[in-house]
């Protein structure tokens, strides 16, 4: 028998019966001894559209039911190299955006002590922020992956700082990310000025925009993103709005134009060989997508994020 935690299959129990956790693994209360863990951030309060995304962790969860262990396509065999569980949900307060941040980085600062790497099913974008407090305090200022519809680079939304449209801005101004070493991929749609976009590359950032990506395979965009990103420390955040609404309908900000699956899971594999210290899907609202597609593919993200972790062996 492996000495690390499996999912549950589905010849020992119906994919429709067991454990609602991700991928029905198993569950702890904190990360002790575990190399990488999934956990939720169910919070929607910063969202400036159509709410949800506090219902998403569950979702995903849910949905994750599908997801095997081996990884046919890239031969990755996470469970066989790495501890794994579901830790479950962040406490968030859901009356009080500006107290989460400190809820959700010191729930991270708990999780990273134990060189745990953190998957986290979001919730929405506000997260990333508090949670990059975190990883920046144990790695220094990290790379960053950002695929999304949005630069989420907004100074205020009516006048608050804290919101799902400005996490990015608020990492950059707090020293969190090294700016030389980020990558916003898919961004599109109407906005209010260039700035909107080019506040981004006047920081360093490297803007990939939507329409750069159609018709397009991103293996060779995402060969450029290694070399960028060289040996330090990445973190993942894929904002699920990144992806077309005709795949992803699931979410609050639709843009049209979006990358296809195919593209999204050709950038998170993309990243195999980096050195990812984190991850985070955001942005599920499933009251938005009844068939439950949208959390399938963000739990399916997710998957591919822990298949491209240091450490995952590779199988013939």
């Amino acid at each position: 028998m492996s000495d690390f935690n499996q999912p549950l299959g589905g010849n020992e129990m119906p994919r429709f019966g067991g454990p609602s956790t991700m991928m029905r693994l198993p569950t702890q209360n904190d990360a002790t001894g575990l190399d990488a863990a999934f956990l939720g951030i169910p919070m929607d309060i910063g969202t400036s559209n159509r709410p949800g995304t506090r219902l998403g962790p569950r979702q995903i969860r849910d949905e994750s039911r599908m997801l095997r262990p081996y990884n046919m396509a890239t031969r990755a065999a996470p469970f066989d190299s790495l501890q794994v569980a579901d830790i479950g949900d962040v406490p968030i307060n859901t009356f009080n955006l500006p107290k989460n941040l400190d809820i959700i980085t010191h729930h991270y600062d708990a999780v990273l002590a134990q060189n745990c790497v953190p998957l986290t099913l979001g919730g929405d974008h506000t997260l990333t922020w508090p949670v990059l407090r975190a990883i920046a305090k144990k790695h220094g200022p990290v790379g960053l992956i950002h695929i999304d519809a949005h630069a989420d680079i907004n100074d205020q939304m009516f006048g608050e700082e804290v919101a799902h449209g400005c996490p990015f801005r608020r990492a950059q101004e707090e020293g969190l990310l090294d700016s030389q070493r980020v990558v916003q991929i898919g961004l599109r749609g109407t906005g209010y000025a260039a700035d909107d976009f080019d506040w981004c590359r006047e920081q360093g950032f490297r803007v990939v925009t939507a329409e750069e990506c159609w018709y397009k395979s991103l293996a060779p965009l995402m060969a450029e993103v290694r070399e960028q990103m060289g040996d330090g420390p990445v973190y993942i955040s894929f904002d699920i709005d990144g992806l077309d609404p005709s795949v992803a309908p699931g979410t609050g900000t639709v843009e049209m134009g979006g990358l296809t699956a195919q593209q999204g899971l050709e950038i998170v594999r993309g990243a195999q060989g980096l050195n990812v210290v984190g991850g985070d899907l955001v942005e599920v609202a499933p009251p938005y997508d009844t068939s439950g597609n949208t959390a399938l593919m963000g739990a399916t993200l997710l998957y591919e994020m822990l298949c491209v972790l240091p450490g995952v062996q590779y199988r013939d």
